[in-house]
């Protein structure tokens, strides 16, 4: 079962480079990195705080496609992940050009984990209607898809219209980037896991022995062989009787969560965590 982790960062934290090249060498398998462009000062949109997460996290975090391009510079092994972007949120083809470009100079290291969300504001800001984000990450979703493998890709739905163009560079990756959609074990989730995904980024880890078994039996339906799905737990905070669960039950990669800060205290929460590594962890490809 590989390991990797995941951290909030903000401009006063540890920087990406440095935590990537500082993961990689103890052994740990991904770096993921979230997304939020801003924080809405308004009242009704409380961000969902959870273990090891800070409210200034919010506020200061730093775009994770630029701060995983500064790892891939200072990196060659450790996979290179997005959890989660919101993709509703970005222009398909911008986002489609800055994925593929990042996976292109890492040699093929990126994993796009995406996400909903769930912050109603921040997605008024973007003029993005909050009830139908699901939908316009779809099509936002497939349109990437098409541009990423097809010559003269082209894409038509109801949110987004490309007439065939060139786009170049391809990612390395074919015929996409591996797309993990982030989110609880709703039917909604899981049928866009069936339709276009490569897996599932599950909050924590909790209730997969019932909820896996349902996720491939959506798969299924949809004629795709469930054992193509990954499973990947996200920031988890780790204990070994959790980590021994996942591993009994099938998950093949954990994502442990790093609370930010100083290059000081990330480092020792790092070191700590890799004493993960000598039981669980399976170095990356």
């Amino acid at each position: 079962m590989q390991l990797g982790i995941t951290a909030f960062l903000t401009d006063r934290d540890l920087n990406p480079a440095d935590l990537a090249r500082h993961a990689e060498d103890r052994g740990f398998a991904s770096l993921y990195l979230p997304e939020h462009t801003h924080l809405p000062v308004r009242g009704d949109a409380p961000p969902a705080l959870v273990e090891g997460v800070r409210l200034e996290d919010y506020r200061r975090s730093l775009d994770p496609l630029v701060a995983l391009a500064t790892a891939a510079s200072v990196t060659r092994r450790i996979r290179l992940g997005t959890g989660v972007a919101l993709v509703a949120q970005h222009d398909p083809i911008v986002l489609a050009k800055q994925v593929a470009t990042l996976d292109h100079l890492s040699r093929g290291r990126v994993d796009l984990g995406v996400g909903f969300g769930w912050n109603r504001a921040e997605m008024v800001d973007h003029g993005v209607d909050f009830g139908a984000r699901r939908a316009i990450a779809r099509e936002h979703i497939l349109c990437m898809q098409a541009m990423w493998s097809e010559q003269q890709p082209s894409f038509e739905g109801q949110y987004v219209s490309v007439p065939p163009c060139w786009c170049w560079p391809k990612p390395i990756q074919q015929p996409r980037v591996p797309t993990l959609i982030g989110g609880g074990a709703t039917p909604a989730v899981f049928s866009a896991i069936a339709e276009y995904a490569d897996g599932w980024l599950p909050v924590g880890g909790s209730g997969l022995s019932q909820s896996v078994p349902r996720l491939h039996r959506t798969v299924l339906e949809r004629g795709r062989d469930p054992a193509s799905i990954r499973i990947v737990p996200f920031g988890t905070v780790p204990t070994m009787e959790k980590l021994e669960h996942l591993q009994r039950i099938g998950v093949t990669e954990v994502v442990l969560r790093l609370p930010s800060g100083d290059a000081d205290s990330m480092l020792r929460v790092l070191d700590d965590h890799c004493r993960y590594l000598e039981q669980f962890g399976e170095p990356g490809p």
